[in-house]
């Protein structure tokens, strides 16, 4: 499939609102009458065949089957629904277009809630090897901010956006905006950097964030995968001095987990999206039709901005709260097990994010590991995947892909970017 072509195809339907999912949610629900066979397509023989029998033991074919307790999987969405991050991919897409709707002092006091004053960790440096400090970054940041307010034709100014991305002003906010997410995010509890990145859609009504968040996935799926660094112009060192910044640009739709949601809901199991994205950025990737992953707007938990007037504040949504690791376990249980009464027979991740999640609940017989060969708590899970692998029964399996095109692998091993040789475990 050609990807221009693939993206056209999604701009033809982009007049449909991101918050009408009917069709595709009509066709979810049409679907839940006819019992289906998983598609082995590029499962690993061994997961196909695991998950199958999972739907054999729960879908509507199985003897103990009850219309009024029906079963449900729960699935991470970033990096296992999808290739890559598309709340990464938003916060790119919303630098490189400017689409902000905060005026220069605005910017500056979302830019700095709730983060700390301070250097960043080691890995933090500029070209020549200096530490940056928070201070530093942000007094270069704003400076760019206010002149490319002022300048920009979609904000204060009159030149064009073609105009202002040749700048060095703009070239300098893209290289050391984005360096600060991923310092933010590698500094301080990862709490910090998830709801700082969603900060910056104040102002904006949830119809204007999703138009934004269904023009960035079409793009992105219709870009390459590349891994891009961006340095800033040493013509602007300003305080921090010249830094580089790297973004994994290009999504993929991962047609066996789409396929997947859909024979779950055939076999009389639903399904859910949990994220540690914003929940209303999520459901546009997940119920839109563009996609065909037919995941109703309510089935979506993740992260929540408080609103005020029909736009978003800066502010976390009061008691709610943050969809991650354990967070996640929270939101299942506080959102799911309190209206059903049971937990996901179903559960599956890609990262620490998910670890808890896949392993926290009793109801839970399998826990379906996108590979990405990680350490940490889901590489512990993954260790437990592997040692099971070829059991009748495994708690835990392994899912392989390749990460050069973003496909899955029929094997339990994956091919890391830029390698030549598929792992199993990190």
């Amino acid at each position: 499939m050609q990807r221009r072509q693939f993206l056209n195809a999604l701009a033809a339907v982009s007049a449909t609102s991101p918050l009408l999912f009917t069709a595709g949610r009509a066709n979810a629900q049409s679907a839940g009458t006819r019992p289906t066979l998983l598609d082995p397509g590029r499962w690993s023989p061994l997961n196909a065949r695991r998950i199958q029998a999972v739907i054999d033991d729960y879908g509507v074919q199985s003897a103990g089957y009850r219309a009024d307790k029906r079963p449900y999987a729960v699935f991470d969405w970033d990096n296992t629904c999808i290739m890559n991050d598309c709340e990464e991919a938003l916060l790119m897409y919303q630098i490189n277009h400017l689409q902000y709707k905060l005026t220069p002092d605005e910017f500056v006091a979302v830019m700095w809630k709730d983060v700390p004053k301070g250097q960043f960790i080691k890995d933090y440096t500029t070209v020549d090897g200096k530490p940056v400090s928070m201070e530093d970054l942000a007094a270069d940041v704003e400076a760019d901010y206010r002149w490319l307010h002022a300048n920009y034709q979609g904000l204060a100014g009159s030149k064009s956006l073609e105009e202002i991305q040749a700048s060095d002003q703009f070239k300098d906010f893209r290289a050391k905006l984005y360096f600060m997410y991923d310092a933010i995010c590698d500094s301080q509890p990862l709490e910090i950097g998830y709801k700082w990145i969603i900060y910056f859609y104040k102002n904006m009504s949830r119809a204007e964030l999703q138009a934004m968040a269904e023009a960035s996935n079409n793009y992105d799926l219709g870009d390459a995968l590349r891994k891009v660094k961006y340095q800033s112009p040493a013509s602007l060192p300003g305080k921090t001095g010249v830094v580089v910044a790297s973004h994994f640009h290009g999504i993929r739709i991962h047609e066996e987990v789409r396929a997947l949601m859909q024979t779950l809901r055939a076999n009389g199991i639903d399904v859910y999206v949990s994220t540690a994205s914003i929940d209303d950025v999520v459901r546009v990737f997940a119920g839109h039709p563009s996609y065909g992953y037919g995941v109703p707007p309510e089935n979506v938990i993740g992260l929540r901005l408080a609103m005020q007037d029909g736009k978003y504040s800066a502010d976390y949504q009061p008691g709610w709260h943050f969809n991650w690791g354990p967070g996640k376990t929270v939101g299942i249980q506080n959102v799911l097990v309190a209206q059903k009464g049971y937990g996901p027979v179903l559960v599956a991740g890609d990262s620490d994010g998910d670890a808890w999640m896949l392993r926290d609940f009793r109801d839970t017989a399998l826990g379906l590991i996108v590979n990405r060969l990680k350490k940490g708590e889901i590489g512990a899970n993954s260790q437990l995947a592997a040692a099971q692998l070829g059991t009748a029964k495994p708690r835990f399996i392994l899912q392989g892909r390749d990460e050069q095109t973003g496909l899955m692998l029929p094997d339990e091993k994956s091919l890391k970017y830029g390698k030549s040789e598929r792992k199993l475990l990190a």
